[in-house]
């Protein structure tokens, strides 16, 4: 039988990054960059890479999302290694995870509503990120519990910096307790948050490293805290990728139906010529020709991300008409 990751000390794990699309619409050529990129480094430093289906969400997740995804991924020639991990196939391991938070007073029932929470702390109304401040607890002990009913349950997050340390930006210090307060671990749909789910998952899948889009990156100081809140052994290894945007400077999201895997595929455009277009964004090759996923990793190396993400922070990347027609071109 071979170990559990989850059991195994973190320093004595081998490397290992994920794949974590979530099955809520079509991969977009901004999910292919940071997942190329993500993909070409671990294959070229001989790291293990896992898939990962994050499809908690029933409202957003698409039927048949976590299919579509394996699909594209295949069809762009960038593979994983060992089963597949579809989050809600099984809640016990977030429950788990919630008794043992709740048995240390942890985590307690909440149903404060956005807009009573920004009214209670006169915060003025919007859509940004609520924050729930440790003033709103509740004075009753009895709600310091876990029973998965109809109700919200949140962390108490203490005041406190954690200290992110990204492979690609230096060190960065974020206070959770600051930037959303006590949070949402287990919702009222009865299923995990995002942030619990992902925390408990690269434990058990071994991940040791994350590479992602750096609209994540104060998400990381969530995350460290709640790992280290549930007594999980190592700090993960981060590295940020900038986010490609559009003519207009907004970042690329799946509303963008025509930057979409499935729709390029079904327009007759090559995965290599994806491939290639996405290598050219990241400066791995000098301008975009067809190229396969296999070619990448010879090219992708630490230098060259780093190259990246100082190109990027002076002139971001951009899906351009030119890029459309290019990809198109028969």
């Amino acid at each position: 039988m071979e170990p559990n990751p989850s059991e195994t000390r973190f320093e004595d794990r081998p490397r290992t990054t994920r794949l974590a699309p979530s099955p809520t619409g079509d991969l977009h050529l901004g999910n292919v960059r940071s997942l190329l990129v993500g993909w070409a480094l671990a294959r070229r430093l001989g790291w293990q890479v896992v898939l990962r289906h994050e499809d908690l969400d029933e409202e957003r997740s698409d039927e048949g999302g976590c299919d579509a995804i394996e699909a594209s991924l295949e069809w762009l020639g960038i593979d994983w290694d060992g089963p597949v991990l579809r989050q809600s196939n099984d809640l016990e391991p977030y429950r788990a995870a919630m008794t043992r938070l709740a048995e240390e007073r942890l985590v307690f029932a909440s149903n404060l509503s956005r807009r009573e929470i920004r009214e209670a702390v006169g915060a003025p109304q919007g859509k940004g990120t609520v924050v729930f401040p440790a003033s709103l607890r509740p004075n009753d002990p009895n709600a310091f519990r876990f029973d998965d009913q109809d109700v919200n349950y949140r962390l108490t997050v203490e005041p406190g910096t954690e200290l992110i340390r990204d492979e690609l930006r230096g060190e960065r210090e974020f206070d959770p307790s600051e930037e959303v307060g006590d949070m949402i671990l287990w919702t009222k749909n009865g299923r995990p948050s995002y942030q619990l789910a992902v925390v408990v998952d690269d434990d058990r899948q071994g991940v040791t490293d994350v590479i992602r889009g750096d609209d994540l990156l104060s998400s990381a100081a969530r995350q460290q805290r709640l790992r280290r809140t549930l007594g999980i052994d190592g700090d993960l290894r981060w590295w940020h990728l900038p986010m490609v945007h559009d003519e207009h400077g907004r970042r690329l999201a799946k509303r963008d139906g025509d930057a979409g895997i499935l729709a390029l595929r079904d327009a007759g455009v090559s995965a290599d010529r994806v491939i290639g277009l996405v290598a050219a964004w990241s400066g791995l090759i000098p301008e975009p020709y067809d190229l396969p996923a296999s070619a990448v990793p010879d090219l992708a190396d630490e230098p060259a991300m780093h190259r990246l993400v100082d190109r990027e922070s002076r002139t971001p990347c951009r899906f351009t008409q030119e890029d459309d027609r290019w990809l198109r071109k028969k």
